[in-house]
């Protein structure tokens, strides 16, 4: 596999946000294409970094925040009914897209359309 440029990457404005360890570069990279970040320090420069990038500039948030947030969807009641609702969800697209299912029985009608309606041009 190819490596590509950290700072390509951030600069294509497809980057919704920058998971970063707080680095001078990483940091000063992705402020100056403004690119929102989550802070993961770890050592050294990083944790003021981290200070910087979430309270002095307000460019990003501190990865505890992402831990709530998956803690919330993996567990307790939040989660379990997250959960239940994915499953409920993965059933009624597997029951579509099966074969005699709606989007089966959609995708067929659009096909005849079409051949219908190059049919009635010819």
């Amino acid at each position: 596999m190819a490596d590509c440029s950290q700072l390509e990457v951030l600069a294509s404005g497809v980057v919704g946000c920058f998971v970063t360890h707080c680095g001078w570069n990483s940091t000063m990279e992705a402020l100056s294409l403004g690119v929102a970040m989550v802070a993961m320090p770890r050592w050294t420069d990083q944790t003021t970094n981290a200070k910087f990038i979430t309270d002095v500039w307000g460019v990003g948030v501190r990865a505890e925040e992402i831990e709530r947030c998956v803690r919330q969807v993996m567990e307790g009641e939040k989660g379990e009914e997250i959960r239940k609702n994915g499953e409920k969800w993965r059933k009624l697209v597997q029951e579509a897209v099966s074969e005699g299912g709606s989007s089966d029985r959609n995708i067929n009608v659009f096909a005849q359309s079409l051949i219908l309606s190059s049919q009635n041009d010819a």
